[in-house]
């Protein structure tokens, strides 16, 4: 990833999407991306991650929302890099926190306050919408990519779809995808092992199609921007062997 922290991935009269590049440079934890939506006077951030990069996504969060205020927190799904500091957040704002019903009675396990575990909420298995501040946020399901509860969000104003773990590239060189052929080195190894299979994946590329999407912004590595690179990545991941597609290699058969 480049040097830079904060990276505008859109911007208009009243709305702004911001990407937090990775807080954990040079450690031994996975990298990690947060985003944030500031739409009127309201802010989502999307994953908001561990302990360890905590205070410092917080802070840069509460500079990006300057008087906007921080309504709502979006877990795609369980992993720690996504919850584990569910606490502080809770703790230290009014945010409302969302994650799948799957979900909801595990993540206290990372140390949820009884004072604040009323403000994480469950997502049904088909999804939601999200208002921020009159801005329609579509929470879409993603199941089995790779979690069995795992959810996206799609932005229709800047028509930002956040992807999660799904698009996630480890050791891309730069925040953005330019060939898409020659990120693929960086991106189909950890898809053949963490997602569940192509079932799953042409189900997410059915459901996923019908959104007008100008960039996909996953939680690891680079984002796709431009409808050329998306119809590229739908292309891919309708035919991408991985997970059970692939059972016998991962038992050494």
């Amino acid at each position: 990833m480049s040097n830079a922290t904060n990276v505008t991935l859109f911007e208009a009269p009243g709305h702004k999407n911001v990407l937090l590049e990775d807080f954990n440079k040079g450690g031994l934890a996975v990298q990690a991306n947060q985003h944030i939506i500031i739409h009127g006077k309201a802010g989502i951030i999307l994953d908001p991650g561990g302990h360890k990069v905590y205070s410092k996504v917080l802070s840069a969060t509460l500079q990006q929302l300057g008087s906007a205020k921080l309504q709502y927190m979006f877990l795609s799904h369980q992993d720690p890099d996504i919850v584990a500091a569910t606490n502080g957040w809770l703790m230290t704002t009014d945010a409302t926190a969302y994650c799948s019903a799957l979900w909801t009675r595990f993540v206290p396990h990372f140390g949820l306050d009884r004072l604040v575990e009323t403000r994480l909420l469950p997502i049904p298995d088909h999804g939601m919408t999200i208002d921020l501040d009159g801005c329609p946020l579509e929470v879409i399901p993603a199941h089995f990519l790779h979690s069995p509860g795992n959810f996206q969000l799609y932005d229709p104003v800047s028509k930002i779809l956040y992807t999660g773990d799904l698009g996630a590239s480890l050791g891309a060189p730069g925040y953005e995808v330019t060939d898409f052929e020659a990120h693929r080195a960086y991106m189909d190894g950890f898809h053949a092992r963490y997602m569940a299979g192509n079932a799953a994946m042409r189900a997410w590329v059915k459901r996923a199609s019908k959104l007008d999407i100008e960039t996909l912004a996953p939680q690891h590595g680079s984002v796709f921007k431009g409808k050329d690179l998306v119809e590229k990545f739908f292309r891919w991941a309708e035919t991408f062997q991985c997970g059970l597609d692939m059972i016998d290699k991962f038992y050494g058969g």
